[in-house]
């Protein structure tokens, strides 16, 4: 057995294809990089973009949301979807997002793009500065300051005030000014926009002190404010601002890659009444990205994703079907697989079982990889290798028990929900409408009624997939009925089923995946008691779902 080890393979057109996007120095629009979860685009970002996006003129910022979730746990949940991992606190995103503009910001100063009267210039356009600068200066010197001073005379004194109490420690970027032979002038100009750019964080941080009780309200009521829900992303949008404005060819091209920028939907606030939750955060600032985009031209910005939200939802919920340059992959063809597999990593004979059992996607393959490299069946003689259906029945039973039964436990717990909260009123009658197969649950209080209607559903909706062969087209017609389905709706919650834009069809995120969901539909009918396969039966045939319509046509 070759000891081979595994490498990153490029991806010549697809690299290319971001590539073109990343040397423009300003853009129109967000690009948004989509799949299924395995098929390799943070590989592909980190492993063979990155650097070279470093490079020269080049500076691009890497912001990952769900590096806190992976410190916490130690482990970054390959297969599983984010939302079902314990969610982040929102100031964690927060921080690494503004930190990560800050420090390309600081690059920006240095290279002399970024001055104090721009600074000042793109923070007046958007705030109104008078009432916080004199509340800075009044905390600065002690001392009152007059109602009639103009804005930029403000700015110019608060700038003299906090560069006087500034000392080289307290400036971030003046460490690197030292490595340089630079003149007094050119040091004083330096740290003025190095203090600039403080002040301007002060002032909006005063601002948002000033909205605190205001934001705090409007959780607690429910109600929505669009100024209150933007002046939440007025720091991070400011810096993006400043660098678009900044971004000059062959000198400072600055772009920003935030992955997994799901992340954010989920985010807690964990005791901070004062700021908006998750998803406004969320919304608020892709807006803006879109809008700085399309009014002013903006930085490449490209976010990473692997929630199928973005496929295709997204586009409706924010108005706009071309939002963003939508960039979809779903890894290799088999065709392509085979090239890169085949005698390399596994022979012929291995390759053929492989293809027909999990499919092309590279995570399966590194992993299958990895346990054949390793000590499977350790009782099996070194002369001799262990048979290939050994090894992927192995790695089958491993997605089974830790990627598959865990997340469908995770959806039938949002079935219960939503039993719950139709029992309470929640749902609106338009979703429950005649001839929905999920429109009777339990009209009582009863957990162990709810999990059984629950494990109902999602059987029947596992058993409908099963008969569409798993390929359903949710645009034939432009019915999008599915999306009503609560069953469909938990499983691309917890990350099994992908809504792909191009074609328009609802999938398994893998082969593999779609295997261990047809053993877990075969096992719970096993497990199923006479009466409960009664029930079934009934379902089936009187109120079962039933979505052959959808088919794909090929």
């Amino acid at each position: 057995m070759s000891k081979k080890p595994w490498r990153i393979i490029p991806r010549p057109l697809f690299e290319t294809i971001l590539n073109n996007h990343a040397q423009h120095h300003r853009v129109p629009q967000p690009l948004l990089l989509h799949g299924p979860r395995g098929v390799g685009k943070t590989t592909l970002i980190l492993h063979r973009l990155l650097k070279d996006w470093n490079k020269g003129p080049h500076l691009t910022g890497y912001v990952d949301f769900a590096e806190s979730i992976k410190d916490q746990n130690n482990t970054s949940f390959p297969w599983n979807s984010w939302s079902t991992s314990p969610p982040p606190a929102l100031s964690d995103c927060r921080n690494s997002l503004e930190k990560c503009l800050e420090s390309m910001a600081e690059k920006g100063v240095l290279l002399g793009t970024i001055t104090s009267q721009q600074i000042f210039l793109t923070l007046n356009k958007w705030h109104g500065l008078t009432a916080a600068l004199r509340s800075v200066l009044q905390s600065a010197t002690n001392s009152p300051v007059s109602d009639r001073v103009l804005p930029a005379v403000l700015w110019d004194r608060a700038i003299f005030a906090l560069s006087a109490r500034c000392n080289a420690n307290e400036i971030t970027g003046f460490e690197e000014m030292g490595k340089t032979a630079l003149s007094v002038e050119e040091a004083s100009y330096l740290k003025e926009s190095f203090v600039a750019l403080k002040l301007a964080k002060k002032v909006i941080e005063v601002q948002q002190k000033w909205r605190a009780n205001a934001i705090a309200h409007m959780n607690r009521t429910g109600a929505l404010s669009r100024t209150l829900v933007h002046s939440s992303t007025d720091w991070p949008c400011l810096l993006l601002e400043l660098l678009s404005q900044a971004a000059e060819i062959d000198h400072f091209q600055p772009k920003l890659v935030i992955n997994n920028i799901e992340v954010l939907k989920h985010a807690t606030l964990n005791a901070e009444p004062s700021s908006v939750s998750g998803p406004l955060y969320h919304d608020s600032l892709i807006w803006r990205i879109v809008s700085l985009g399309a009014n002013e031209r903006c930085l490449p910005v490209i976010l990473v994703t692997s929630d199928s939200y973005y496929s295709y939802e997204g586009f409706l919920e924010f108005g706009y079907k071309d939002l963003f340059i939508s960039r979809e992959t779903f890894g290799w063809t088999a065709q392509e697989a085979k090239m890169h597999m085949v005698t390399d990593y596994f022979s012929h004979s291995e390759w053929t079982v492989i293809a027909e059992v999990l499919g092309p996607n590279p995570r399966h393959l590194f992993e299958l990889y990895a346990l054949k490299q390793s000590n499977y069946y350790p009782k099996i003689p070194e002369d001799k290798a262990c048979p290939i259906e050994d090894i992927v029945d192995a790695y089958l039973a491993y997605l089974q028990i830790t990627v598959v039964n865990p997340a469908m436990d995770g959806a039938l717990e949002i079935l219960q929900k939503f039993a719950a909260d139709v029992l309470s009123g929640k749902v609106s009658k338009d979703r429950l409408r005649f001839g929905a197969s999920w429109r009777h649950p339990p009209q009582i209080d009863d957990p162990k009624l709810r999990m059984e209607w629950a494990k109902l559903q999602l059987i029947d909706f596992v058993q409908a997939l099963v008969n569409t062969e798993f390929g359903v087209n949710y645009r034939t017609d432009y019915s999008e009925e599915i999306f009503d389905d609560p069953s469909s709706a938990a499983l691309l919650e917890v990350g099994l089923l992908y809504v792909q834009r191009d074609p328009p069809f609802i999938r398994p995120i893998s082969r593999g995946i779609q295997r261990c969901l047809v053993r877990w539909l075969v096992q719970q009918r096993m497990h199923l008691t006479f009466h409960n396969m009664i029930r079934f039966l009934w379902h089936r045939t009187i109120r079962g779902r039933y979505y052959r319509h959808l088919m794909i046509q090929v």
